[in-house]
């Protein structure tokens, strides 16, 4: 059984990154939706809503599964015993940084490999960032993320939370 393992923040878990789990199972038996608990990033979501959100998306394939980690991503799959670490590509601009790393996780464990999807083309301008920001600011971001999702986003940010209203005195 081949397994790849998906890592990210993801805070929140989008509709690209939703979409590329699924098109990973037509390449892979398995997925584990790592979720990284160590972030230079500061987290809307705690790590223990950002897996029970996904864990949520998931519930009907079991073939996905999803666990926190720390620490190395490559040192993770390798205890997790993957064959691949799966990413995606939105943008040219990914592909550099994106590069990098697997050239680095390759040098730590030559043994698992990094196999990049491209995303597909209805989601290539999500980030979970420009939907935290649009949510934050009222925008509607239904069919960006999945309903549980934008239900928690909203009730973590409230409606139109953080929305501008300019003082006309």
């Amino acid at each position: 059984m081949k397994t790849a393992l998906y890592p990210g923040t993801f805070d929140p878990l989008t509709n690209g990154h939703v979409s590329l789990v699924r098109r990973g199972r037509g390449v892979f038996d398995r997925i584990i939706v790592a979720i990284a608990i160590d972030t230079p990033k500061q987290p809307l979501f705690s790590i223990e809503e950002r897996v029970e959100l996904a864990k949520e998306v998931f519930r009907n394939d079991s073939g996905i599964v999803v666990r926190p980690f720390c620490g190395l991503t490559v040192e993770f799959a390798r205890q997790e015993g993957v064959a691949a670490i799966l990413r995606g590509l939105r943008a040219v601009s990914d592909f550099e940084y994106e590069f990098q790393l697997a050239l680095m996780n390759r040098r730590l464990e030559r043994h698992i490999q990094t196999v990049f999807l491209m995303t597909d083309y209805q989601w290539l301008y999500i980030s979970s960032t420009m939907i935290k920001s649009a949510a934050a600011a009222g925008a509607d971001i239904r069919g960006l993320v999945p309903e549980n999702v934008r239900e928690a986003l909203l009730a973590k940010l409230g409606p139109a939370k953080g929305a501008c209203q300019p003082d006309v005195s």
